[in-house]
């Protein structure tokens, strides 16, 4: 039966809902979004090993051309690729006398500080020490130990992902008044989905969280919905959650159109404002995939899609940093009730 239930998915990917529902008609999940269940799966993806990585930005972001600056936990980092095409990091002060390296030039794979002309070339210099960078075709990242304070491993934790040649990829940033984990407890409530996006999602099931069954294999959220696209036509598939380590939250379609596609959210401490309130960016990476022929098509109007992915995930953003924001408004005054 789900194999036919498979196979006709594969042909036909678009579904005629029988009827639509009013928004305040859909079937109430506040008492399937346990907060103890919440709770529980972010306290599982806290208790998992980061080695101390931190994503930074898109892969793409980070040229030849100019440094690119990030401040990860309260340190300044700075960013810039060699003429290979060599992820480089670093603190971002010149060791001379501060200056902020972000502002400086790349010239010929080396960073030259603009104020005095001190050059780097990714190896320690002048007591500039080089952090450990990686760059996973998607995303950057750093690792900074002194921030993190756990085990340091050479890799960060790197979700599977589909193939590059035949996946496309978009990645979207925004910054939040909140901390990593409000933005992780977010994407582990996929209850609110149908409720708090209606222009996106319907019909949306959270199946038996954490139930050990062949779906999730005892971990995240097996969640049945259907994209919507106008009117009664959706698209229907079958997504899991799940957290691999402490700032990432991985939504996988394992079944249905686009199966293999991944959503990835990464949250990233960036260190307080005016205020002293923390913000963490919240870098989400779409990379979708397809077997369907038409996709080549897609994959080669990449340049133009990509800007219409960013803005599809930054009008859901724009409510779940609300989300994010009000969590951690209520955890910082002792309100939150869950």
């Amino acid at each position: 039966m789900k194999r036919e239930r498979r196979s006709a998915r594969s042909r036909i990917p678009l579904r005629l809902r029988p009827a639509s529902v009013p928004w305040e008609k859909q079937r109430p999940t506040w008492q399937d979004a346990r907060p103890a269940v919440i709770a529980e799966a972010l306290a599982r993806a806290r208790a998992r090993p980061s080695g101390n990585w931190y994503v930074i930005g898109a892969s793409r972001a980070v040229t030849a051309d100019r440094p690119f600056g990030r401040t990860v936990a309260g340190h300044e980092v700075v960013a810039w690729r060699d003429d290979s095409g060599r992820l480089h990091a670093g603190p971002g002060a010149c060791p001379h006398l501060g200056a902020p390296l972000r502002d400086s030039r790349v010239r010929c794979g080396t960073l030259v500080c603009h104020w005095h002309g001190l050059a780097l070339d990714g190896q320690p210099f002048a007591g500039w020490e080089p952090l450990p960078a990686h760059d996973d075709g998607v995303l950057a990242w750093v690792r900074l130990d002194a921030a993190g304070g756990g085990t340091p491993l050479d890799r960060p934790v790197v979700p599977p992902r589909p193939a590059a040649a035949r996946a496309l990829d978009a990645v979207y940033e925004a910054t939040g008044v909140c901390e990593p984990e409000d933005v992780v407890a977010n994407r582990l409530d996929p209850w609110h989905g149908a409720w708090f996006h209606p222009y996106s999602f319907v019909d949306l099931t959270v199946l038996d969280p954490c139930g050990g069954d062949d779906i999730t294999g005892g971990e995240g959220f097996a969640v049945d919905v259907s994209f919507k696209l106008a009117g009664r036509v959706v698209v229907p598939v079958r997504a899991l959650f799940t957290a691999p380590e402490p700032r990432t939250v991985v939504m996988r379609i394992v079944e249905g159109e686009g199966e293999g596609s991944v959503v990835e959210t990464h949250a990233t401490p960036l260190g307080p404002d005016g205020a002293a309130r923390p913000r963490t960016l919240v870098t989400e990476a779409v990379v979708a995939a397809s077997d369907r022929r038409g996709f080549a098509v897609a994959r080669a109007a990449a340049p133009l899609l990509r800007p219409l992915m960013r803005a599809s995930a930054g009008r859901l953003w724009r409510d779940d940093l609300a989300y994010a924001e009000r969590r951690y408004e209520l955890r910082s005054t002792g309100r939150f009730p869950g």
